[in-house]
């Protein structure tokens, strides 16, 4: 029994001792647990402050970038609008210098005047004098004479002088009036002369040259590009002269073409917008541009056809009259011209108890030949009737548009009317200036017997006319037929064609090879 208690006790001992172990490792194990829950909380914790600042820091970054964009581009729009003001005043100089030049100019046309004054006045005076002595002599001589009275003597002299000083000053006026008759004349001739050079110069660089402006001067050279490839390409493709110069933030297109023009200057913005300029955008946004212009002739057109009320009119029509708004007759706006014709038309067949519709509607149409005159050989009256008739036009009004320059002979009261309304908006002080007219006509004949010889894909007339340019297709001319396409298309305009200095023609064969990355 004793004996069997001793293992008891021992095994409570294990026990005892068993669990005291247990419990001080399980106690060593939670202080591990917690000392170590405690370091990932303080490394937790370092890492979301370290992540915070960086944070912070990135905040920082971008708004210091973003406030450094915002001030880049109000400084941008400060200087644009220092830019735009420096312009205006620039502009109001140069009006405040005409302006004190043509004070400078009429003061010494007073100056003047004030001194030839002078001169009349002192010449005057020296008759008067001259009067009084012939009066004193001749006063002596009656009285020495004719031993008459003071007073009888005095009354014969009187109307003696009278009598000759009517004549004298007769002769005087008469010369004076002669005279100045020559001062207003000469006048009048320097100051229409001074008006119309003015006026001539204006319109010129309306007609012939668009500016373009640009967003800075890094853009031209990107316009020009490598070895001038880009300005190359451009210019071949429009048809116009593209000059870069010594012009702040623009370029200037020249072309005698307003069409050309305005595709090329629509071409050269939305380059400008896009910023990737090189051959190949330049072809896309040429094509796009000469959609845009036909869809804006189309629509200039329509508002010309609604300002006058004329409706029903073919789209082939359409498209002709919206051409009229970029084409001159001897300097005239050819679209203005027609919608003050028709508005003529219609006064006068108003007053007259005519057709007013027909009356608009001939006169409006009147000069829709001329769009076809470099495409069509004969007088346009003619040439406008047959389209006209083509298209279903009225009769009255394919006559009255073939009578207008009595190439057929006038028959009705609307042909009449037609020519009269023709000849009031022509006649009108400033419409029309022949010499601009000639130049675009002699511009228009070079293009023309450019495009005649075989071969030639495209033909354009740039720098005023001193140069022709033309692209053939590289694999139907080679070298030596581009070459004797230069030889005769400059001895054709030698021999057809009247004009100033000399011509430079310029042959571009140009091969280009394309492929694809699929």
């Amino acid at each position: 029994m004793r004996n069997m208690q001793v293992p008891y006790i021992l095994y409570l001992i294990i026990t005892i001792a068993m669990l005291a172990i247990g419990f001080l490792l399980g106690f060593l194990f939670e202080s591990y647990i917690y000392k170590t829950k405690i370091g990932s909380v303080e490394e937790y914790t370092k890492k979301r402050k370290e992540e915070a600042e960086r944070e912070i820091q990135s905040a920082r970054l971008d708004m210091e970038i973003n406030l450094k964009k915002q001030f880049e581009k109000k400084e941008e729009e400060l200087e644009n609008r220092i830019k735009q003001e420096q312009r205006q005043i620039q502009e109001i100089e140069s009006r405040l210098l005409k302006k004190e030049e043509a004070a400078e100019h009429k003061l010494n046309s007073l100056e003047y005047k004030e001194k030839e004054l002078v001169k009349k006045e002192q010449e005057i005076e020296r008759m008067r004098k001259a009067v009084e002595e012939k009066i004193k002599e001749a006063e002596a001589q009656y009285f020495r004479v004719a031993g008459l009275s003071p007073d009888e003597a005095r009354r014969i002299v009187l109307e003696n002088i009278e009598k000759e000083l009517q004549g004298e000053y007769a002769k005087r006026i008469k010369e004076m009036e002669e005279e100045l008759q020559t001062d207003v004349e000469q006048k009048a001739k320097v100051i229409l002369s001074e008006a119309m050079e003015r006026c001539a110069t204006d319109y010129v660089s309306e007609t012939t040259v668009s500016v373009v402006p640009l967003p800075s001067e890094e853009i031209k050279g990107r316009i020009i590009g490598r070895e001038g490839r880009n300005i190359r390409t451009f210019e071949t493709l429009t048809g116009v002269d593209v000059l870069v110069d010594d012009t702040p933030e623009a370029v200037t297109l020249s072309c005698f073409d307003p069409i050309r023009r305005e595709v090329a200057k629509q071409a050269l913005e939305h380059l400008i917008l896009d910023g990737r300029i090189h051959p190949a955008r330049i072809e896309d946004f040429v094509r796009e541009a000469e959609k845009d212009v036909e869809q804006m002739i189309l629509k200039e057109a329509e508002e010309a056809l609604m300002s006058v009320s004329i409706y029903n009119v073919p789209l082939e029509i359409k498209k002709l009259i919206g051409r009229m708004k970029f084409r001159t007759s001897f300097g005239q706006n050819l679209l203005q011209h027609s919608i003050e014709s028709a508005m003529i038309a219609s006064i006068l067949a108003s007053e007259l108890g005519e057709n007013v519709t027909l009356a608009k509607r001939a006169a409006f149409l009147h000069d829709i030949g001329k769009v076809m005159g470099s495409e069509i050989e004969g007088p346009h009256a003619l040439i406008g009737a047959d389209l006209l008739k083509r298209y279903g036009e009225n009769p009255l009004v394919v006559h009255a548009v073939a009578a207008h320059h009595n190439e057929v002979k006038p028959e009705n009261v609307l042909d009449t009317i037609v020519q009269i309304a023709d000849t009031l908006s022509a006649t009108r002080p400033g419409a029309r200036r022949e010499n601009l007219e000639m130049y675009i006509k002699r511009l228009e004949e070079i293009e023309k017997i450019a495009s005649s010889v075989p071969g030639i894909k495209k033909a354009f007339v740039v720098q005023a006319g001193r140069e022709v340019r033309i692209m053939v297709n590289p694999t139907e001319v080679d070298e030596i037929i581009a070459l004797k396409i230069s030889h005769d298309v400059a001895k054709k305009i030698e021999q057809e064609v009247v004009y100033p200095g000399i011509i430079k023609v310029t042959v571009v064969r140009e091969t280009r090879y394309t492929d694809y990355a699929k």
